[in-house]
């Protein structure tokens, strides 16, 4: 792919480096002063920024008490903000692998927290004051957290002789990011200089990014879209970062719109269901004055892309200078460090209509029309630099023509390093036919088309009724779409064994304004309706559940495998009535 973001001084200059430590340095000496990143208490009051010299400054007070740790793990413990910036930053140039964790509320299960504690074989963990004063609390009986040496990064420490910081690498592990765990329990993904500096690159170059560009990020930091995708890409520019809180765009989703109006940013995004959420939430009224002009970028990810919300949000964003064309869909994953696929910036969507009775089969079909069997698709992109995406059978191993779903095989340096204290062949795959390889194999359908990515969804929840596949996010939007009672992402498809076949189990929230007056059997009537006439199914079973019941990641995806799980036990009730 050719870009002619090349022209900026700044990202040109940045291509040499091979560390981040490397990058740091650099900018602390040629643009001491230039603001980095700066906070928004609830998103709006400026509460909080740091210059890349405080960043650089920091950064290296933190790393000087770490520096008899070096290749340890470290928990990074912290609400969206500065201190977990600085944290971070800090734990690169102590060459501390530094494992950033969703802080949980101490009335919160901590079975995710012990899991990855466990796992990472963690000795010490960073955080602020006030979040430790409440954990050292409340967390005093569980022993994989009390043996924990905890140190506040935000409040004033003994700072050890500062010896030589240890040499940093390409290959040197910058940080671990935990998988969400919507398939299985986390896994600890290795995720190196070498892998971060080629995939920030990647972002840049299909993004064509400059000096100019200014991100306003709202996603949690511990989560890779978050952290790759606004703070260490911006910071690989030297360009600013305008942050908040999830929590403040959940509460006012008008918050982030109007923080990329009041900064001028020209890059920011999330998952498919913060634009339905801004839709859905945003009242007309809000809009008065609301510029969204230099917003080029709106990149969506991380969740199944619907045409609809696409279309939805660019109409009703448009009075306010929102072009549908700023719409960036893209696939990534963790185990690739983040960046796979995008399209060319500043084209419009690539939205097509395939038989939705071919892709039951394995196979993409262009519809001409659209009736029943149509089902819309949003493309994805393009690998970049040097990456390559290739589709192959996952039963057979040989890669699939054109056209053809498989499961997605990805190469290229942004691949991480693999599972820390896994050892399997996720990352090592190799084609069958042609012998090429090492590839990452994604656990992801799709297929090219027209050298365009699609997905179509995650192998290990593909459901097969009569031999046909159906994908769970197809059945679970079919529903939410019946009654305007049923949550948005607030369900979960899947299959359970009866009478030796294979029946169809729904669960689906309910928005609280319905709970008081729902007719909870014209409501199932309805979606019994909806999944017939669009899948040809019957549903064994509909439980109707109040807002909150179906399990989710810490970042929002729908644990389908954990609900399964759950109703086999019997845990799974309809709680509305």
């Amino acid at each position: 792919m050719q870009s002619t973001f090349l022209k900026s001084p700044i990202i040109k200059d940045n291509w040499q480096f091979t560390t981040l430590v490397d990058i740091l340095q650099h900018h602390a000496n040629s643009q001491p002063q230039k603001r980095a990143y700066l906070f928004l208490e609830k998103g709006e009051r400026e509460k909080g920024e740091l210059s890349y010299q405080e960043l650089w400054e920091k950064a290296s007070l933190i790393a000087s008490s770490l520096q008899n740790y070096p290749g340890e793990r470290a928990l990074l413990l912290y609400p969206s903000g500065l201190e977990f910036i600085t944290a971070f930053f800090g734990c690169l140039l102590a060459g501390v692998i530094a494992v950033p964790v969703y802080p949980p509320r101490h009335n919160q299960k901590l079975s995710r927290l012990l899991s990855i504690v466990n796992d990472a074989e963690a000795t010490f963990a960073l955080t602020t004051e006030s979040l430790l004063s409440n954990y050292q609390a409340h967390w005093t009986e569980e022993p994989a957290l009390a043996q924990l040496s905890w140190l506040a990064t935000d409040s004033a420490f003994p700072i050890a002789r500062q010896e030589q910081l240890p040499q940093i690498t390409p290959d040197t592990l910058a940080f671990m990011q935990y998988t969400s765990g919507s398939t299985g329990k986390p896994k600890g993904v290795m995720v190196s200089h070498r892998n971060l500096i080629d995939n920030e690159k990647a972002i840049a170059q299909a993004f064509n990014h400059n000096e100019n560009t200014i991100h306003v990020n709202w996603l949690p930091l511990f989560h890779d879209m978050g952290l790759i995708g606004n703070i260490l890409q911006s910071f690989y520019l030297g360009t600013s970062c305008i942050i908040m809180s999830p929590l403040a765009f959940l509460q006012k989703p008008i918050r982030w719109l109007q923080a990329i109006d009041r900064y001028r940013a020209t890059i920011s995004g999330g998952p498919n269901f913060a634009y339905d959420f801004c839709v859905e939430k945003i009242k007309p009224e809000q809009l008065e004055n609301l510029d969204l002009s230099s917003w080029d970028v709106a990149f969506n990810g991380s969740e199944p892309l619907r045409a609809k919300t696409i279309e939805q949000f660019s109409a009703k964003f448009a009075p306010c200078g929102f072009r549908q064309r700023a719409f960036y869909p893209c696939y990534g994953m963790a185990e690739a460090t983040l960046f796979i696929t995008g399209g060319q910036k500043n084209a419009e969507p690539m939205i097509k209509s395939f038989e939705a009775s071919a892709l039951q089969q394995n196979r993409a079909v262009e519809n001409q029309v659209s009736d029943s069997d149509s089902r819309l698709l949003v493309g994805c992109g393009q690998p970049w630099l040097e990456h390559r995406v290739v589709i192959a059978n996952p039963k057979t191993l040989t890669r699939c023509r054109e056209g053809e779903v498989g499961e997605i095989w990805v190469s290229g340096q942004s691949v991480a390093q693999g599972y820390w204290q896994r050892h399997d062949d996720t990352f090592q795959a190799s084609l069958k036919d042609t012998g090429e390889g090492p590839f990452l194999r994604t656990g992801d359908l799709g297929f090219l088309w027209k050298e365009e990515l699609f997905i179509t969804g995650r192998l290990k929840e593909v459901i097969i009724i009569r031999g046909q596949n159906h994908y769970p996010q197809d059945l679970e939007f079919t529903v939410q779409q019946s009654h305007p009672a049923l949550k948005k992402n607030g369900g979960a498809a899947f299959t359970i064994e009866s009478d030796s076949t294979e029946t169809l189990i729904i669960v689906q929230e309910v928005e609280r304004n319905y709970l008081k007056n729902l007719d909870s059997d014209e409501v199932i009537r309805l979606i019994n309706k909806a999944v017939t006439a669009q899948h040809g199914l019957d549903i064994n079973t509909t439980v109707l559940v109040r807002s909150g019941t179906v399990p989710k990641t810490s970042s929002g995806k729908i644990q389908r495998r954990t609900c399964r799980q759950n109703f086999l036990n019997g845990e799974v009730k309809s709680s509305i009535i």
